[in-house]
């Protein structure tokens, strides 16, 4: 203050002081930007490399995602924008000083207390509250995935092996074709001293599969033309051993259900629940499809001889839905040239050993009993894994974020009450010259920075509260306003809040108060 009044009294003009004070603003907020750019992109670096989520477009570990201009300009561009506008304010605040009265402070320190950083006082409140909600939403985000690393997904994925093979040769557009060639190289894989069991599918847990309607014959139909949907898969025996999916009541597929035998279907216990609650499913007549695809016009009523426990085919995150389990073989001829033609065939192999010490065996073997190519060999603990791949990425992510706003928010409580304790050494001094005591001072700093966290942390918790229904659909085995979440995040920030507060309030309680007095 005095130095840009001496200037403005030896005749430098406002603009001039402005210019001069935005230019240092610009400056550090440059050399800032900067820095983020750097920091960001290693942490992207960091990011992808720890987990990419299935992203479309970012290659090997995000060995496609880079910076480009457009990233380069808008951090340029944000850079400047800060340094002018948090620049501009206090530059012009200084440039109206009143000359005469600042040239005569013989120490204007002393009536630079708290009530005088009302403005840095907001910003630092403003920081502890954004800081707080980002927190929030990380806390939540990790009770998530903690979540979904607890739930049962119905299956064992334990040494289990997936491979696909495309069989787009038009000698398997009808299901005799696939189950004969299923039914030898399932013969040849358990033959295998590493397998335990070996059936093939369309549809492997948590990557997706088809849907259905279907009518249950002999009840009447009160809405619509179908009682209602479901997942349909169609499978070779050994499919639920390979699983370790339970039998709950009647039987699992065998070999005699071909062509040439009745049409049965197995369904799971949350289709039983649904439709029969309070009744037996087994014996029941199902017509799927018929009527809706004309794939399906040749679709034969099938009784159900089985219900199988519940697996999360649909994601971890989800509850387990109807499903209906065909045999390959009685699927009918039209039905089974779509669903090669849409989705390669799936093998899943039980191995006894951890399924990468017998995949080239399995892969060998295969190639040998089919003459066809195998694609996308993974374990089934790596297919579970990338099935929560994006809501580990959303964590890391809010993560990242709220750890930066975290330090950021200490920076800034740290930062006002040094630059407070500063300015006010002279009634510091004054203080303790008077009798009072270090503990006392040091409570005095204490108290007034903590009185601002706990302000934001007061503002950030309600918006937090208000806030947190938007990500209400990434969560999983948590609310949205989870207790432990609102009482754990407010007290970790105001206990980071009191670190930054105690160091300021340390050096207040050791000012010498004889150099405090003559200090100018």
């Amino acid at each position: 203050r005095r130095e840009i009044a001496l200037r403005a009294a030896i005749g430098s003009s406002r603009g001039r002081v402005v210019r001069q004070l935005l230019t240092e603003s610009v400056v550090l907020s440059l050399g800032g930007g900067a820095l983020g750019l750097v920091l960001g992109w290693a942490g992207i670096r960091a990011l992808l490399a720890v987990n990419t989520a299935g992203l479309p477009r970012v290659g090997e570990n995000g060995s496609l995602v880079g910076i480009d201009w457009r990233v380069l300009a808008f951090t340029l561009a944000v850079s400047v924008a800060t340094g002018i506008l948090f620049g501009l304010i206090p530059a012009l605040q200084s440039a109206r000083t009143d000359l005469a009265s600042t040239l005569k402070e013989g120490g204007g320190r002393a009536g630079a207390g708290f009530r005088q950083n009302k403005a840095r006082s907001v910003l630092v409140v403003a920081e502890v509250a954004l800081a707080l909600v980002l927190l929030v939403g990380s806390a939540l985000l990790i009770r998530t995935a903690v979540a979904l690393g607890g739930v049962d997904p119905g299956f064992d994925p334990r040494n289990v092996l997936t491979l696909r093979m495309s069989l787009s040769d038009p000698r398997f557009g009808q299901s005799e074709a696939v189950e004969q060639m299923v039914r030898t190289t399932r013969e040849r894989l358990r033959a295998l001293p590493e397998v335990v069991e070996a059936s093939a599918t369309c549809c492997v847990p948590l990557q997706g599969g088809y849907g259905l309607p279907f009518q249950i014959v002999g009840r009447p139909l009160t809405d619509g033309p179908f009682h209602g949907g479901g997942g349909w898969i169609t499978l070779s025996p050994g499919y639920f051993e390979v699983f370790r999916i339970p039998l709950k009541r009647g039987r699992l597929f065998n070999e005699r259900d071909d062509s040439r035998g009745p049409a049965v279907v197995i369904i799971n216990e949350a289709m039983a629940r649904e439709f029969w609650p309070k009744g037996t499913a087994l014996g029941e007549r199902l017509v799927i499809g018929r009527g809706v695809m004309k794939e399906f016009a040749d679709e034969p009523e099938r009784e159900i001889v089985g219900i199988v426990g519940d697996s999360r085919d649909g994601g971890l995150n989800s509850d387990p839905q109807p499903v209906m389990y065909i045999p390959q073989a009685q699927v009918p001829d039209a039905a089974n040239a779509l669903n090669v033609g849409l989705t390669p065939l799936a093998w899943v192999v039980r191995t006894r050993t951890p399924p990468g010490a017998a995949s080239a065996a399995i892969q060998e073997e295969l190639r040998q009993a089919t003459g066809l190519p195998v694609a996308t060999v993974r374990s089934m603990e790596d297919v579970v894994s990338l099935s929560t791949s994006r809501q580990r990425f959303n964590m890391w992510l809010m993560t990242v974020f709220a750890a930066s706003a975290l330090l950021l928010a200490a920076i800034g409580i740290y930062g006002l009450m040094a630059y407070s304790v500063e300015q006010r050494r002279q009634e510091i001094g004054l203080r303790l010259a008077l009798g009072a005591r270090p503990g006392q001072v040091k409570g005095m700093v204490v108290r007034q920075g903590m009185l601002l966290a706990l302000i934001g942390v007061a503002t950030g918790t309600a918006g937090a509260f208000a806030l947190s229904r938007l990500i209400n659909a990434f969560l999983f085995g948590v609310t949205a306003r989870d207790p432990a979440v609102f009482a754990g995040v407010p007290l970790l920030l105001a206990t980071v809040a009191l670190l930054a507060v105690w160091l300021p309030a340390r050096r207040a309680s050791s000012v010498n108060a004889t150099i405090a007095l003559r200090y100018e």
